[in-house]
This record gives structure tokens, C-alpha cells and sequence, in this order.
């Protein structure tokens, strides 16, 4: 993995961060830092579940397209929200 390649996956995660917290319901106050990393969290959580839906031929995981990485930083937006930023 080059460094090019986690700059593109940091760029990409912080767009995926921050559709995330426009979907979501309500003000989402986060950085920079935990935006990307909602988002890069988000598109894994999105690939397993794509994973589990649409098994893939060869068996590898795949990462998962726009909808479903976003579909995953929702659910890991809430799981922060619901767990870590209460307490």
C-alpha cells in the first residue's frame, strides 16, 4: 500500500464521512480526522455487508461502491453517537 493510495483512501473516506453526517439526523459536531475516519470505517462496514448480500465468485472481500459505504458510516455514526460521544 502506497502512499498514494492512503491519501486517495483518507480523501474518499472524509467524502463518505461527511454525506454520512448530512444524511444523518440532527447537527453531527466532528473533525476533520473523525469524519475520514467514520467514513473509511464506514465503506468496510459496507463492503462486509455487501459481502454478506452479493457473495462474490472468487470469496475475497470486495470493497463495497458509494451507497453501501455510506449505508455503513451511517450505521457507524450512530454506533459513535449512540456509545462514545453520550459518555
Amino acid at each position: 500500500m502506497g502512499l498514494l493510495h492512503i491519501i486517495w483512501m483518507i480523501i474518499v473516506g472524509f467524502i463518505i464521512g461527511v454525506l454520512a453526517r448530512w444524511f444523518y439526523p440532527g447537527a453531527v459536531t466532528m473533525g476533520f480526522w473523525a469524519t475520514a475516519a467514520v467514513g473509511i470505517i464506514g465503506s468496510l462496514v459496507g463492503g462486509v455487508i455487501g459481502g454478506l448480500l452479493w457473495r462474490s465468485p472468487d470469496g475475497k472481500f470486495h470493497p463495497a461502491g458509494f451507497i453501501l459505504s455510506i449505508i455503513g458510516a451511517l450505521i457507524v455514526l450512530w454506533l459513535y453517537l449512540t456509545f462514545v460521544a453520550a459518555h
